[in-house]
């Protein structure tokens, strides 16, 4: 007699979630539901309720348990308060005080969901981690290796964000979601009739309250944010920044007065505490330089090969060499010159639709000679 396959859900109280879990359970899997929160019982981050949507806040417990209910799958809520401060939490503000931008919602997949989640779905037993991704995994017939590949909804696709999960784990989940739209995903739930088919996708940051980033830096820091000079690039001084871990490169600011070409940050310099301008055309870069890489399709990086990089998620991937030159680091040249190329940002690096995988933007090549 054939098993049946346990599956674990990540469930946000969200409409993919949901539709991740109804679809799984309709194939015939034993289903359990998990909602992350984040210091439960501590009057923060994932009990607050949110002016707009949040992925772990008090409602979307709520939302998550109803959807369990109404399906009949056991539903838990695990505290990982603990595991987000260590691993995004003090990133996300070490990086801003370092004038570089970062991706939060790239490190809470990497360590939270598909890490300690993974973790926790095996401890209970179970076959598989599914999420509400759009997104695919699927494997190849003749050298039975699996490959992370884009969704079928080109405006909802959120390979992206899922480049630094380990390849090993790659055979034990599920995106169910891969394969339709967002709008075939809201007709399904009403199909199923679960009570969340129209409520909006979340939009902040989990811990930072409606988005406010720089509100949470003055609070949370742990270190006075000084005020500094802007330059422009030329070196003549423009005015004075409230502190660099308010800026982020390709942002265009009535920063100083006075008539003339609109002026962009450029370059952030956190080791002499300066905030570069410069006209539009500095913002464009031929290239970059990242680190921390994780690769999922090859093993590691032999020799340059053609790609396309994608260095954010609401960005056209860009046709582009993979170059390595050193351990551990590579160069991404582009076929045409990219705006706002941002360290501390994620470059994704895909072949056709298969995320070959990514790394962090440390050094963006300006396509200004001299």
């Amino acid at each position: 007699m054939k098993k049946t396959k346990r599956v674990m859900i990540a469930m946000s109280g969200g409409v993919d979630s949901a539709v991740t879990a109804a679809l799984l359970k309709k194939k015939g899997y034993e289903v359990i539901g998990a909602t992350m929160c984040f210091n439960l019982g501590e009057g923060d981050v994932g009990l607050k309720s949110r002016k707009s949507p949040s992925c772990c806040d008090l409602s979307g417990i709520e939302d998550a348990r109803k959807i369990a209910n109404i399906l009949g799958i056991k539903h838990y809520v695990l505290n990982f308060g603990k595991i987000l401060k260590e691993r995004v939490i003090n990133n996300f503000i070490a990086e801003y005080l370092s004038g570089r931008t970062p991706n939060p919602c790239i490190r809470c997949n990497q360590f939270l969901k598909f890490e300690s989640l993974f973790k926790k779905a095996k401890e209970l037993s179970c076959d598989y981690l599914a999420t509400g991704h759009y997104a695919k995994v699927t494997k190849s017939r003749i050298r039975k290796k699996y490959f992370l590949k884009k969704g079928k909804d080109n405006n909802k696709d959120q390979s992206y964000f899922l480049y630094s999960i380990r390849k090993e784990i790659l055979p034990f989940l599920l995106f169910p979601l891969g394969n339709y739209t967002k709008s075939e995903v809201r007709l399904m739930a009403r199909n199923f009739k679960l009570p969340v088919s129209d409520k909006p996708g979340s939009q902040d940051i989990c811990f930072v309250p409606d988005g406010d980033y720089r509100e949470y830096l003055l609070r949370n820091a742990g270190v006075k944010i000084l005020p500094g000079p802007i330059v422009h690039i030329d070196g003549r001084k423009l005015g004075e920044h409230k502190g660099i871990p308010f800026y982020t490169i390709g942002q265009r600011k009535a920063l100083v007065g006075g008539k003339g070409e609109p002026l962009y940050v450029v370059k952030i310099d956190n080791s002499k505490n300066t905030i570069v301008l410069g006209e539009r055309k500095h913002t464009y870069s031929q290239g970059l330089i990242a680190e921390s890489l994780n690769f999922l399709s090859i093993p590691f990086l032999k020799k340059t090969i053609a790609i396309k990089a994608k260095i954010r998620y609401n960005h056209r991937a860009i046709k582009s060499r993979l170059i390595p030159i050193k351990k551990g680091s590579v160069r991404v040249e582009f076929n045409k010159p990219a705006k706002a190329v941002t360290p501390g940002q994620s470059v994704v690096f895909y072949s056709k639709d298969v995320v070959l995988g990514g790394g962090i933007i440390v050094e963006s090549l300006s396509a200004i000679k001299g």
